[in-house]
């Protein structure tokens, strides 16, 4: 796949085990996140991901558990778009909490990706769950 670094300092994303399905993200940016404020930090990297494809942006799980509160919010890289990879963060927690230039912030999950005509119908068809949602299980 192709990629492009648009800062200077961007770090092209790696794998750190031959297992792992993500390839970890880092930021171009530095800052304090107070409490309670969310921002968006680029990664200075484009990716030309291809037709039928997309980038899934996913919290890394040793971000979450070492900033304790800082939250990583998902987000999709369609394969027609070539801007930078942006993440969008949150703190949750009730400190502040310290984001430095390089570090590793989220990580990006390359998946097919599949489209579909859509067929109005009056009636979808009966199912077990029916249309049961949150809580249908009553668990």
């Amino acid at each position: 796949m192709k990629i492009t670094l648009l800062h200077p300092d961007a770090i092209i994303p790696t794998r750190k085990t031959p297992g792992a399905s993500g390839y970890d993200l880092h930021t171009c940016d530095s800052g304090y996140l107070p409490p309670g404020t969310s921002a968006v930090l680029s990664t200075g990297v484009a990716f030309a991901i291809p037709e039928g494809y997309e980038g899934q942006v996913r919290p890394r799980s040793n971000t979450v558990h070492r900033l304790l509160g800082l939250i990583t919010l998902e987000g999709t890289i369609d394969s027609d778009y070539r801007g930078a990879v942006k993440v969008s963060l949150f703190n949750a927690g009730p400190n502040p909490v310290r984001i430095a230039e390089g570090e590793r912030i989220a990580q990006i999950v390359f998946s097919k990706v599949e489209h579909f005509e859509f067929e109005q119908v009056d009636l979808l068809g009966e199912t077990v769950r029916g249309d049961g949602g949150f809580g249908h299980t009553k668990v």
